[in-house]
């Protein structure tokens, strides 16, 4: 480690450095009209029924083919019976396929007062026996056995029908072939029978699916009663009250959401706290000095001596300008106790803004006669965090060190790397009087000041740097800065300790 004393000639000494307020408060930019939010209850409501709207078509289609396969099932038997029976009149006499069928039987096949009934029976050759010729003849892939009867669907004379149809093995001869014999009728008694059970099944869902969408909509209204509840118990809440809602009155399901809202409400009340206990310390700082500067400024109103007002003013631009420091440094608290940029850290070189701030502290350090100097190494140092924060917890931190100590004295700022893999230190040390051990916890607090102080000052720097080291999730310490062994003299040393950048493992 090398260590760098930095000096300058002596320079008027400029204000001490610091970001302004509109250098840490992002800029906020309009956003878009968001569009309104949907109804919990109207979302969960087309989601039911818009699913149960698209179900109710497919289940008429679905009902309409088991209507059509059940009304096929009996008049297909019933079919398959009158090929059956004509197909055991067939006989062979004489060599000749002939159908004995008494004339009464065939008035009887044909008597349907509703379907149009054919039949068909061809010979050995293919030649036609009898029936209705033109009853159209089933495809060769749909031969079957003898004695087997088959059924298809097939049109004659621009009618769908529905055909049974089965071959007769008679003895057989030379070049000879089964016998077909076919029964056919159209769809008319089936088609009526289908109607009348699509009719039965679909009209009482006109009357259930209105029933269905009261229903849903009851339940829902129901279930959803316990937001209702909480949403009435938070709208009737007062303007100040960020007590917690009771978990136990929320459904399981939003719990969750419940406790997260719980817990923005102790972050509320805890910055409602935080800026209360500001607005009051904050008055009660100011009282006095303002007093101080109107009695001042009346005494000087008095004065006729030019001697004693030059006097008088001098007194009032030294209360203004400690007035002045206590106003920025109350604001520079406000600022990081409610600064939203605290969590987006980013891998920075302490080092380097160390060397930066030092360099903007010289020419005060000067003017009081005290050696400034800056302990860093070349190497860069790198640390998780926000460099506007971290600039004003280093400006705090030296201006401590300057107005503590004594004409003549020193101050160094320190930058220790010490090879520690998750952890870099900054240390600012002094000649000045030191803390006494029991005070160093509470010098850290706002407007605390060791008795017996002579120099001025408004007992908030160390709050702004816990405050900023706390927001970083490091530590700060006070330990003595022991400068002179004999007799031992003790200044004091602020430890600053912040997190390095996780190291990438190599792949």
């Amino acid at each position: 480690m090398q260590s760098l004393r930095l000096r300058r000639k002596p320079a008027p000494a400029p204000s001490a450095p610091g970001p302004s307020l509109a250098d840490i408060l992002p800029h906020l930019e309009d956003d878009a009209a968001p569009s309104p939010p949907r109804s919990l209850f109207g979302e969960i409501l087309d989601w039911m029924l818009a699913p149960l709207l698209l179900l109710w078509p497919l289940s008429i289609a679905v009902t309409y083919l088991v209507a059509k396969s059940i009304a096929n099932g009996p008049y297909d038997r019933a079919l398959e019976s009158s090929a059956i029976v004509l197909s055991q009149q067939v006989r062979e006499v004489n060599g000749r396929v002939t159908l004995q069928l008494p004339l009464s039987a065939r008035e009887i096949l044909r008597a349907d007062e509703t379907d149009a009934v054919y039949y068909q029976v061809l010979g050995r050759r293919g030649e036609f026996v009898a029936g209705d010729a033109d009853l159209p003849l089933p495809d060769e892939e749909d031969r079957g056995h003898a004695g087997l009867v088959s059924l298809r669907d097939d049109r004659i004379g621009g009618n769908d029908v529905r055909v049974a149809y089965t071959y007769v093995a008679l003895p057989e001869w030379k070049g000879g072939q089964p016998v077909l014999v076919q029964v056919a009728e159209t769809l008319d008694k089936r088609a009526r029978l289908a109607n009348e059970i699509i009719k039965g099944v679909i009209l009482p869902q006109f009357v259930i699916l209105p029933l269905a969408v009261l229903l849903v909509w009851f339940g829902l209204s129901r279930g959803l009663a316990p937001l209702t509840a909480i949403q009435q118990r938070i709208r009737t809440r007062k303007p100040g009250d960020t007590s917690p809602i009771d978990e136990q009155a929320a459904p399981q399901e939003i719990t969750p959401l419940v406790a997260s809202f719980n817990e923005l409400l102790e972050q509320l009340e805890q910055s409602v706290q935080t800026q209360k206990r500001f607005i009051a310390d904050a008055a009660h700082q100011m009282k006095t000095p303002l007093a101080g500067l109107r009695m001042q400024a009346e005494l000087a109103q008095r004065e006729q001596s030019p001697e004693e007002l030059r006097r008088s003013l001098a007194q009032i631009a030294g209360s203004s300008e400690r007035t002045a420091h206590l106003v920025t440094q109350l604001l520079a608290l406000a600022r990081m106790e409610n600064y939203a940029g605290a969590g987006k850290l980013a891998p920075m070189d302490i080092a380097e803004l160390a060397r930066e701030i030092v360099k903007d502290w010289l020419p005060r350090a000067w003017t009081r006669r005290i050696d400034l100097g800056l302990d860093a190494p070349d190497a860069p140092v790198l640390v998780m965090g926000n460099r506007l924060m971290l600039t004003e917890m280093l400006n705090n931190l030296i201006d401590n060190a300057i107005r503590y100590t004594p004409q003549g004295g020193h101050a160094t700022v320190r930058v220790v790397d010490d090879g520690a893999v998750a952890l870099a230190r900054i240390e600012v040390e002094d000649t000045g009087p030191g803390i006494p051990a029991g005070e160093r916890e509470r010098v850290m607090e706002r407007f605390y000041r060791v008795l017996g102080t002579s120099a001025e000052g408004s007992g908030l720097g160390l709050a702004i740097v816990r405050e900023i080291v706390q927001q970083h999730g490091g530590e700060v310490a006070i330990d003595d800065h022991v400068y002179q062994d004999a007799p031992p003299l003790a200044g004091t040393r602020v430890s600053v300790t912040l997190h390095r950048p996780p190291v990438e493992n190599p792949a």
